[in-house]
């Protein structure tokens, strides 16, 4: 009996064990469209190029190019289209339907520019669970879309006229706010406004108007083309 036991337990520790595995490795969202060329870098250093129906996980780097966007869907209803020039880190991304309390999304913009539409993360529970991190500040949710470009170390060709920004972090809310803060103070900047910060020391502040951001060129307002066949190409 006691072996029977043993062997029961053994068991049950080895299905916990998948089982954990898989939630921890559960893709974060997928490639729905790229116009260009997107590349990520793994957590284990592989370098790949991705293409539409690829999976994004937590911990991959992502790339875009000279005039090249992307657009990934998240497992959560939310998406986020990547602007040329621009890279992402997925910091951390966790959802499960049944459990709202453990909801968690943290995207470093390590620089370029970037549209997000929020999905559950952030509204069905913790409003503090959805962040986009930049060097200056961090950017919470308390709505639905809206524009970031982190130019701390400027941003040539994100947008049209993104080159001549001076260098700080930028945010435009689009629907619902964002809550812009950093040791320094914070700003809700809410639809129709923009916010800037200069630096880490810096108190973030809402501009009288747009600083010249130019967010109108974005390919995937609408559905796009199917154009690839969601292979992977490794890079070597």
């Amino acid at each position: 009996m006691i072996g029977v036991k043993v062997v029961l337990n053994r068991a049950a520790f080895v299905i916990l064990s998948v089982i954990s595995s898989a939630t921890f490795a559960a893709s974060a969202g997928m490639v729905t469209h790229v116009s260009g060329s997107l590349s990520v870098q793994r957590p284990d250093g592989s370098v790949r190029i991705l293409s539409q129906r690829s999976e994004v996980n937590p911990g991959d780097v992502l790339t875009t190019e000279r005039d090249s966007y992307a657009q990934i869907n998240f497992t959560d209803g939310g998406s986020m289209t990547m602007r040329p020039n621009t890279t992402v880190k997925v910091e951390a991304y966790r959802f499960a339907k049944d459990q709202p309390q453990e909801d968690n999304s943290f995207l470093r913009l390590v620089k370029g520019g970037l549209r997000t539409v929020t999905g559950l993360i952030g509204r069905r529970g913790n409003q503090d669970a959805y962040r986009i991190g930049t060097s200056q500040a961090t950017i919470g949710i308390r709505g639905s879309s809206g524009d970031t470009l982190e130019c701390s170390q400027g941003c040539p060709d994100v947008t049209p006229t993104s080159g001549k920004l001076p260098p700080g972090a930028y945010h435009a809310t689009h629907t619902g706010a964002y809550l812009l803060q950093n040791d320094a103070g914070s700003v809700v900047i809410n639809p129709g406004q923009f916010g800037f910060v200069r630096d880490a020391n810096t108190p973030p502040q809402l501009l009288p108007k747009d600083p010249g951001l130019n967010l109108s060129q974005l390919p995937f307002s609408l559905p796009g083309r199917d154009s690839s066949s969601g292979q992977e190409c490794v890079v070597r």
